[in-house]
Order: C-alpha cells, then sequence, then structure tokens
C-alpha cells in the first residue's frame, strides 16, 4: 500500500484492487455508482466518495484524513492482505485462475458485525436494487447506520416504512438477541465456524447461508463459504468433490472470485 496527501484527498496506488469488482459484487449495499470511475457510500457513520484516477491501480479517496484513511479505510477495503499472493496461490487450480483473471481486483471488504448481520437479514430471498433500498430507508431514517442499541424500541410493525415484509420481524428478533446478550457477537468471533454458525442462527429467519455472509463480510472469517445458488452451481459444475486444498482456510475469499465469475461470464 502506497499513498499520498494530495490537499484534502489521500491518493492511494494499490494492485489488485478495481471499484466494480469489489464494490458491486454483492458483499455490500450501501455503495452506489455515480459515475464511470467514481463511488459513493459509507461505513457506518463515514461517507466516502472514492474514484479510480488514471489507471487501475491509482485511486482518490476524496475528502479524507490521513487519519481516517489509516484507521478506517485501510482496514475496510483490507488494503494489508496480498491478493496478489492468494490469487498465485488459487492458480493452481484451473477453474479459479480463470475467476481470478476475470475479476482480479475484488478485495473482501471488512464490515462491521452488526451491520453485516442486519444487511444479510434484509437480502433474504431478495434482489440487490430492493435491498438497498431497505438499507437506504434505514439509514435516512436513523440519519446513519443504526446500531442494535439504536433500534431497541423497533416493532415489526414500527419498522413498516422499511417496507421489508417478513424481513422486519426477524431484525427485531435479532435486536433483542443481541441486546439481551442470548447472542454475543464478539464470542463470534473467536467460536469454532460451525459454533459460530449455529450462534448466529439462533435469531429467527437466519440460515445457513446469512449466517456464512456474516461471518465472511461481517467478521473477516476468511473459511466461511456462503452457499447460494450461483455458488451450489459452481460447486455442481466444477467441485462435486469439495474445493480444492488450495482455497483451505481463505474459502471464503475463493467464493468471492467464483460468484462474481459464473454470475456474470457470458461464456460459460
Amino acid at each position: 500500500m502506497q499513498y499520498d496527501i494530495d490537499g484534502n484527498d489521500i491518493l492511494l496506488r494499490q494492485s489488485d484492487f478495481a471499484l466494480d469488482d469489489t464494490l458491486d459484487c454483492g458483499q455490500a449495499f450501501r455503495w452506489e455508482k455515480i459515475s464511470e470511475n467514481a463511488y459513493r457510500g459509507a461505513f457506518l457513520n463515514r461517507q466516502l466518495t472514492v474514484s479510480c484516477e488514471n489507471g487501475s491501480d491509482l485511486f482518490r479517496l476524496h475528502g479524507t484524513t490521513e487519519e481516517d484513511f489509516l484507521g478506517v479505510w485501510a482496514d475496510y477495503f483490507d488494503l494489508g492482505t496480498d491478493y496478489g499472493e492468494i490469487k498465485r496461490r488459487f492458480s493452481e487450480d484451473e477453474t479459479l485462475s480463470k475467476a481470478c483473471a476475470f475479476a482480479g481486483g475484488i478485495r473482501l471488504l471488512r464490515q462491521d458485525s452488526w451491520e453485516a448481520l442486519s444487511s444479510f437479514i434484509i437480502s433474504q430471498n431478495n434482489n440487490i436494487p430492493r435491498i438497498k433500498g431497505i438499507i437506504g430507508r434505514l439509514c435516512s431514517h436513523y440519519n446513519g447506520y443504526p446500531s442494535a442499541e439504536d433500534m431497541r424500541d423497533e416493532t415489526a410493525d414500527s419498522l413498516g416504512y422499511l417496507r421489508s415484509g417478513f424481513r422486519a420481524k426477524y431484525l427485531v428478533d435479532a435486536v433483542s438477541k443481541v441486546l439481551s446478550g442470548e447472542l454475543d457477537l464478539e464470542s463470534v468471533r473467536t467460536l469454532p465456524l460451525d459454533d459460530a454458525r449455529n450462534a448466529l442462527m439462533k435469531i429467527k429467519g437466519v440460515g445457513p447461508k446469512v449466517a456464512d455472509c456474516t461471518l465472511l463480510f461481517g467478521f473477516y472469517r476468511l473459511d466461511a463459504f456462503p452457499k447460494d445458488v450461483w455458488v451450489k452451481r459452481v460447486l455442481a459444475q466444477w467441485y462435486p468433490n469439495g474445493l480444492p486444498d488450495c482455497t483451505k482456510g481463505l474459502e471464503g475469499i475463493a467464493q468471492q472470485y467464483l460468484f462474481h465469475y459464473i454470475r456474470t461470464q457470458p461464456s460459460i
């Protein structure tokens, strides 16, 4: 990671990073493409506009202090991880090699655990534009992404403004279990993967896919491997006996490359 301060902006030079691959691949729902080379979005209550400058590895983080860049955004964009080395490791497998070549700029966003959990509860049986609409209404109501404590008094009826349907009662149950301590989000970080998944599945409406998405994107549990219809197709078509050994411990990152590849590559 190399960066310079340019007025009120941070100018970042970063390989193995592309805005479209990272911000529009279904792992986060608060980013909006505002021009050919720029996105505007937020992490909790911090807003950011980021653009690609004069080439694929030069980025401008607009209106960002060095303190916020180093303390928030460098971690959020996972800039400390060598994705070039991960892709070299994955290249041992023919299909993964193709997937990495197709969308080599994917990085895992290191999101807040509560935001990831509640966002993926909202994502159930939903499409991305509608998910973004629901989350946008939630953030507008609270003037930022609300914590579980902020949502303490919500009921399924009071969340009617979200127009989220059956998902409202699942959000309410998640708030209740987090605030009561029945679900300790911090302990989920260190529990064995199966135990962590089962802890999240105590919430009404949270099944294995939502739990694994939460673990991968909200807890940086890289061994979590969410399986939606696209990933199940990947497994059936290329990995009927399971993922190759080169993905061990990094199954979640492999999932991102494979999911984006099969979903967006028309020639498959």
